[in-house]
């Protein structure tokens, strides 16, 4: 059984963009005062602006459903879409964590988790369409910087 009839990639493509869309939802809906959450905290010297996260995130998340559409036609399996479900799971989960419930030590946790995730997408993706890997490096690389951004202002606050 194939997640969408081979005959209708433009619909995988909807799949793929509908489920990084609903990830991108969910981190909105806690998100909607992470601006003035975010400036009110002790931070790094060299941490970004909140207005850059916008930009940046919608720039991943296209990146994101492409690479999971290109994996899918290229023939990835049910376990490595699985992976790339759970990476967005976890993606998701990390804006509650952080802005939600300010549970920056948690949060740093789980974006460990995630890093680890997207990482391992990029690995089996890779094997199916360098292309499709390629696209998820800098989600990585952001996931990364996030990372040391998250570890930063909890150690500050």
């Amino acid at each position: 059984m194939t997640l969408v009839s081979e005959r209708h990639p433009v619909r995988a493509l909807g799949l793929f963009a509908g489920a990084v869309l609903v990830t991108a939802v969910v981190g909105s809906l806690f998100s909607v005062s992470a601006g003035s959450t975010y400036a009110a905290l002790e931070q790094p010297s060299w941490a970004p602006p909140s207005w850059l996260f916008g930009p940046v995130w919608t720039t991943l998340y296209v990146m994101i459903a492409v690479s999971g559409w290109l994996a899918w036609r290229a023939g990835a399996t049910r376990g490595e879409l699985a992976l790339f479900g759970g990476q967005l799971v976890l993606n998701a989960a990390w804006t509650p964590l952080f802005f939600g419930l300010g549970w920056f030590w948690v949060a740093f946790a789980e974006i460990v988790v995630l890093w680890l995730a997207v990482a391992a997408v990029i690995v089996v993706f890779w094997r199916r369409s360098a292309v499709a890997g390629a696209l998820l490096l800098p989600y990585l690389a952001w996931v990364s910087f996030a990372g040391a951004l998250n570890l930063s202002i909890a150690l500050l606050n």
